[in-house]
This record gives structure tokens, C-alpha cells and sequence, in this order.
């Protein structure tokens, strides 16, 4: 199960958080910085995967973000599956966003979440198929005058 998802720049900022767990704000931030700490010190050389707490973690760098997914150490499951979901999640949002960058994000925050409630839902991976994900998210969007 997916516990929590960020997006987040070169510079340690944190662009989008997704929890699905409860934790408090300090928890939270702790958790957050310890994470991107680690993250953006590792090299292009090293894995994208590794341990902290009680977490797999998992990420990948595009452009400017780092996408980061951490998920229960004790779940079996294969790390590689959710370096795909965050390639797939990536090219959702450039399908959505005509080539996403870090602006897109501050900018569209609502629409962003959108497309991750429609991908995952209480830590689950629901839809992965971008024209499943996409349609919901652009009827919504127009109906709201977003």
C-alpha cells in the first residue's frame, strides 16, 4: 500500500503531497525533509530505490521534480511496478499539461490532484490507462470553469 506520494524541485521544495495515512504536520515535515535529504544527495549512478523508517521508498527524477513514493517495508512487492506507476504518472500529466513542468503544478495544484485521485485511491493504484484518468479530470474541470 502506498502511504504517501511528493512531488518535489531541485531546491528541496515540496511541489505536491498525497498521504494516504494519517500523520501529523510535524510528522509530516520531518518525514518530508529526511526524504528529499536523501533523495537529492544520491547520485544519477545510484538506485532509485531505498530504505528509511518503516518505508520502501521509490523515486525518480524528470526534468526539475522528483517523484517520491513510499510504501509499507513489510508489504512483497515488486519496486520496479511503482517505477513504472511513476512513469506513468508523469506522462499523464504531460498528456494533461502539453509537456508538465514544476509551474504547471504550483500553478494547476487542484488539477494535479485531480489526475492522483483518479490514479490512486486510498493507497491503491486503481487506473493506470491515461484516457480513463484523463476524461473524468477534463469533464470535471469544465464543468467547474477551471
Amino acid at each position: 500500500m502506498i502511504q504517501f506520494i511528493l512531488m518535489v524541485n531541485k531546491q528541496g521544495q515540496t511541489r505536491l503531497s498525497k498521504y494516504y495515512n494519517s500523520f501529523s504536520v510535524q510528522e509530516r515535515i520531518t518525514l518530508e525533509g529526511e526524504l528529499i535529504r536523501k533523495c537529492l544527495s544520491r547520485t544519477e549512478n545510484q538506485c532509485s530505490f531505498l530504505e528509511h523508517r518503516q518505508y520502501k521508498v521509490i523515486y525518480r527524477r524528470y526534468a526539475s521534480l522528483y517523484f517520491i513514493i513510499a510504501i509499507d517495508i513489510d508489504d512483497d512487492i515488486n519496486e520496479l511496478s511503482f517505477l513504472e506507476f511513476i512513469h506513468n504518472l508523469v506522462e499523464t500529466l504531460d498528456k494533461y499539461f502539453e509537456n508538465v513542468c514544476e509551474l504547471d503544478i504550483m500553478f494547476n495544484i487542484e488539477k494535479a490532484h485531480f489526475i492522483m485521485d483518479e490514479m490512486v485511491m486510498s493507497g491503491y493504484i486503481l487506473e493506470t490507462n491515461k484516457a480513463n484518468i484523463l476524461n473524468p479530470v477534463v469533464a470535471v474541470v469544465k464543468s467547474a470553469g477551471l
